[in-house]
């Protein structure tokens, strides 16, 4: 699919010049698959100033196809469910971290909480329904599509969103999306990225369907935004039952059985999905710049296409800077 021709590379470049005050937004997240969800989820809650979440929508996960090169990871492991177990447990811990921040914005925003995807896509064009595609169609509808878009925050797999584009394709004239993923568009090495690869027809139409895209490479840039335990115990432990919540999740990771970790090796952990809170808040935190949009290839590679749209790729993070606005702000009582 080709985007329209009325959308020209000046409309895109409007589309995605970086926000320069509050905007409105959905977060779609597979909460449940690791650690680093639940710290976006935090942040983006205690902005409220710069961030109106509409919507929080659960997608699917599943490690299950990873499994042949994890080969300590015991049979049985909870991360090797289908991918419908993995959105149903991803509802419940958007809805358990709403219930630990406890404030009035995120007491609220329980009821704006959606099921997505039962299943990937089964093939190009095959979209599947779900109360979270429902609810970003017709909340993306609210925005006219001369006016502020919605911005859509995308954690996991991009099942729920391709859906919604591809049952309501005036969508791309309405959203912007904000996906971390893979790794950055010029690199020549699959994309075994699990946001990317668990549904690759759902990646493949985000990349073809023309709907501006802000692009934060997962590998290489995202991986920059590391913490360890010690910066755990310094800046997050004790901070109100948010800091306490995330520093268990931090010592308690469910991804190390299948790793083969105990907790007892020095280790620290990428808190990958922030990445998507931050440039929001402070595009500043994340250099970005706009590039054509590539192909991606069945075999997850990148293909450069010099006559398909542009879109926002991030090529550096300001670690530091990040995580000190996350420690200041999402913590304790939060803070602007």
């Amino acid at each position: 699919m080709k985007p329209d021709s009325h959308r020209s590379t000046a409309w895109y470049h409007q589309r995605l010049a970086p926000p320069t005050g509050p905007v409105r937004v959905v977060i779609d997240t597979d909460a449940a698959n690791e650690i680093d969800d639940q710290f976006a989820l935090a942040w983006a809650m205690r902005r409220p100033d710069r961030l109106d979440v509409a919507g929080l929508y659960a997608t699917p996960f599943s490690f299950a196809h990873r499994r042949p090169i994890l080969p300590l990871a015991p049979p049985d492991d909870p991360a090797f469910a289908p991918p419908a177990v993995g959105m149903a447990r991803s509802f419940d811990e958007i809805h358990r971290v709403l219930d630990v921040l406890a404030d009035p914005v995120s007491v609220s925003a329980k009821a704006r909480v959606f099921r997505g995807s039962e299943g990937y896509l089964a093939g190009p064009e095959q979209p599947l329904r779900s109360a979270a595609v429902d609810h970003l169609i017709a909340t993306a509808r609210e925005h006219k599509p001369d006016g502020p878009p919605l911005y859509v925050m995308a954690l996991g797999c991009v099942t729920n969103i391709a859906s919604a584009l591809m049952l309501a394709p005036d969508l791309v004239d309405r959203i912007v999306m904000v996906w971390t993923s893979g790794y950055p568009s010029h690199a020549p090495w699959p994309n075994t990225s699990l946001n990317l690869e668990q549904d690759l027809w759902a990646s493949q139409w985000l990349f073809e369907c023309g709907v501006p895209l802000v692009y934060l490479p997962g590998y290489h840039v995202g991986a920059q935004l590391r913490l360890s335990l010690p910066e755990m115990q310094r800046h997050v432990q004790g901070r109100g039952a948010i800091g306490d919540d995330l520093h268990r999740l931090y010592t308690h990771n469910p991804l190390w059985s299948i790793l083969g970790q105990t907790g007892a090796e020095p280790y620290s952990w990428v808190i990958w999905d922030i990445i998507c809170v931050a440039w929001l808040l402070n595009p500043d935190w994340v250099p970005s710049g706009l590039v054509d949009t590539p192909r991606l290839g069945g075999d997850l590679r990148w293909a450069a296409d010099a006559t398909r749209p542009p879109m926002r790729e991030a090529y550096a993070v300001h670690r530091d800077a990040i995580f000190a606005a996350f420690f200041a702000q999402a913590l304790g009582d939060g803070g602007s």
